[in-house]
């Protein structure tokens, strides 16, 4: 079986060593934790930030020690993705109960609080670095969550069992093979 940090590797890729987070601390508030060493709520900072980063850096939790961004792993992820200079963070998330097939692990494009990578066009260049494989994407605004990769078309046919037009067929196939078991349960 897989672990979470295997997965992520099979998706993104393995930690770019010439990448650092830096003075980066936008996982340390946006995401929400939950595991058996630690949980913090997501939208609040971590009990241990400090003004210049972790305040138990040397001892913080193993998820904190083995969790990257995507901007840490993804090499066509210009310098300006990381998350505090982009305004976006971007991360694989994993939902314990998931509503449909694209939702049980994907990848995640968060808009930060005050962020203007929408009206900048780094949102877009983003999902056009991410969305070329066959793993969903999500795009979270802070008020919504939304599926942008399959397009809506070719998410409605995988889930719903119904035959695809000519046009959408191989890519329809394509998700229903990667995806088929669990669309079939829902």
């Amino acid at each position: 079986m897989q672990t979470g940090a295997d997965l992520e590797t099979i998706l993104l890729g393995p930690v770019l060593g010439d990448r650092a987070c830096g003075d980066c601390m936008a996982c340390c508030t946006v995401l929400t934790v939950d595991t058996p060493d630690f949980k913090k709520p997501g939208g609040t900072p971590c009990q241990h930030l400090v003004a210049r980063g972790c305040g138990i850096h040397a001892q913080r939790p193993p998820i904190c020690r083995t969790w990257f961004c995507a901007w840490r792993r993804v090499a066509a992820m210009p310098d300006e993705a990381r998350p505090d200079r982009s305004g976006l963070l971007v991360s694989i998330a994993f939902e314990r109960a998931p509503r449909n097939c694209f939702e049980g692990v994907a990848i995640v494009v968060r808009v930060l609080p005050g962020s203007d990578a929408i009206a900048n066009g780094m949102a877009a260049a983003m999902l056009d670095t991410l969305c070329d494989q066959l793993v969903p994407v999500w795009f979270s605004d802070g008020s919504q969550k939304m599926l942008l990769h399959p397009e809506s078309a070719v998410a409605d046919l995988v889930l719903s069992g119904k035959p695809a037009p000519d046009h959408l067929s191989q890519e329809v196939a394509a998700w229903r093979a990667q995806y088929g078991i669990f669309g079939a349960a829902g």
